[in-house]
């Protein structure tokens, strides 16, 4: 059976952009559209040129696409101006992208109360706009805006604006939720209606947002129904509550049936393979912590914590995940905690390159380990480097390669020249290392109007001088520093929980707990230590 057609627009760059507290770079979105261009995402909408400095500049530097086609974003034209004099389509057209996207209203509510024109004068600007853009070879889509909530209120017109559009030569069609309050039933119906009697098969788009939690959903209820164009963000990214998210909906399209064996895609096995990747580097642009629960490339998206569940999922994957977690570049993961088994400790000591006999006494003593000191304010199920640590020294195969014989560190509030008062930080380890004995000082000042803490202090103290170690972890830093606090009163227990990553993309979790929270960060910063020398396996002193 041939498969038909469906493309991909993502409007990261444009759409996602109006997210609160998102700004991108020029370089951020050349970088990004980089990203998309590699795994084959058919359109990748630049920016709005004109509307702001950035995007102009990105279009006036936009990289060479291999795969992707780029396009430029902007509005019909304002009334009472022709379509050869309004600036809003001399920007896009002198952005030099070979596709445009224009919005425009078909709610008739919107024309006459946000726009404050006729519905004639809306039509007429959709129409001479498009015309416009086809008459300079460039190829025209239109974005019906509000186009649900517009065909709900009055069908005809809603229809007449997209009819308007088709006629003056769109190549896409395009029906938006824009408020994200339609939900999957709705835009199936409403989606097939347009498809069956208005827009011609291969010309209609969905662009959804996330505001009821339907965005996916409902792009993937419109190409049911006959839409061949989703527009969506990386990761959902978008004004309000997000977008559609590509990042759920190509696994979607590529894995799960019926589309699988319905539509294709742009997108090849190994640019799915490659959504994780990218779903990282895109929050690691915004300097945002990933979702660890974000579904398919989450770092919990195919964790198994339960006993049952991971007893289940070691006998056939098939029990508890919904498909190969490789096939986005994801992994399984058994972490530890105070709910496990044998199998998950089996499984996740597998994984470390230990294997241990089911009937080992020792099993039974890790176990007993993890569970009572998870009593006392540690958690394990999302700081799996930690457990290993653990395991390893219950085991007696965890190598020592340094000592900590003890730190100190100390806050100090000062006043600059400018007679600001700023904390400086300053930390002192004493540790032995291959028989040597080492001090390390580490003081760390404000920095680009940020106080340098004293926990980084700390971590700067301990990975100054490792000797023989020291090129192993030049390339590891600190991505996410989490604090809680477990029990109440004077005596409260600080949980510390520390993300790290290295040059290779590896990302792993230490935790540590005591009343005092400097102990507590010290015990997590020594595990990424440790673990960092253990994964890259490195001798022992």
């Amino acid at each position: 059976m041939t498969r038909e057609r469906v493309f991909l627009y993502d409007t990261t760059l444009r759409d996602g952009q109006q997210a609160a507290g998102v700004q991108f770079s020029k370089a951020d979105k050349i970088e990004i559209a980089s990203a998309l261009d590699e795994i084959g995402i058919d359109y990748i909408e630049g920016g709005w040129p004109g509307a702001n400095p950035t995007d102009s500049e990105f279009f006036n530097s936009a990289p060479k696409l291999e795969k992707s086609r780029l396009a430029a974003f902007g509005m019909t034209k304002q009334t009472g101006k022709s379509a050869e004099n309004d600036g809003t389509l001399a920007a896009v057209v002198n952005s030099g992208a070979d596709t445009v996207c224009l919005v425009g209203k078909s709610h008739d509510f919107h024309v006459t109360s946000v726009l404050n024109i006729s519905l004639e004068d809306n039509l007429d600007n959709i129409a001479k706009s498009i015309k416009f853009l086809a008459d300079k070879g460039r190829e025209a889509i239109f974005d019906a805006e509000h186009f649900f909530d517009g065909y709900k209120d009055n069908r005809e017109y809603a229809v007449k604006c997209i009819e308007a559009a088709l006629i003056a030569g769109a190549r896409w069609i395009v029906l938006c939720d824009t408020n994200g309050g339609t939900l999957p039933e709705d835009v199936r119906r409403i989606t097939s209606e347009v498809a069956r009697s208005v827009v011609p098969p291969g010309k209609l788009g969905i662009h959804t947002h996330n505001d009821s939690a339907m965005a996916v959903a409902a792009s993937l209820a419109a190409v049911d129904a006959g839409a061949r164009q989703i527009q969506g963000t990386i990761n959902g990214i978008g004004e309000r509550c997000g977008n559609a998210n590509l990042i759920s909906i190509i696994p979607a399209l590529m894995l799960k049936e019926p589309y699988r064996s319905k539509f294709e895609t742009s997108i090849t096995g190994k640019g799915l393979k490659s959504l994780t990747r990218l779903s990282r580097q895109f929050d690691e642009i915004l300097n945002r912590v990933p979702n660890k629960s974000a579904p398919y490339v989450g770092a919990s998206a195919f964790t198994h914590k339960a006993g049952l569940h991971a007893s289940g999922v070691i006998k056939d994957p098939s029990s508890y995940e919904h498909i190969v977690p490789g096939a986005v570049g994801n992994h399984r993961t058994i972490p530890m905690s105070n709910q496990a088994g044998r199998s998950n400790l089996r499984k996740r000591l597998a994984e470390a390159g230990i294997e241990i006999d089911d009937h080992d006494a020792r099993l039974s003593i890790i176990l007993d380990e993890v569970k009572t000191r998870e009593v006392g304010g540690y958690s394990y199920d999302s700081a799996d480097a930690s457990f290993e640590i653990l395991a390893r020294r219950k085991l007696g195969i965890l190598p020592e390669f340094f000592k900590v014989n003890r730190y100190r560190v100390m806050v100090e509030h000062r006043r600059n020249k400018h007679g600001e008062t700023i904390s400086v930080s300053e930390a002192v380890v004493v540790l032995s290392l291959g028989g040597e004995r080492k001090l390390s000082v580490s003081e760390g000042l404000e920095e680009s109007g940020r106080d340098s803490g004293p926990v980084h202090a700390l971590y700067k103290a301990i990975a100054k001088d490792l000797g023989p170690y020291q090129k192993c972890i030049d390339d590891m830093r600190l991505i996410d520093f989490k604090v809680r606090i477990t029990s109440g009163g004077t005596e409260a227990v600080t949980r510390v929980i520390i993300d790290c990553e290295d040059k290779s993309g590896t990302r792993w979790a230490t935790v540590g707990a005591s009343a005092n929270i400097i102990n507590a960060s010290f015990e997590a910063l020594q595990d990424a230590i440790i673990w960092k020398l253990l994964r890259d396996r490195q001798p022992s002193v």
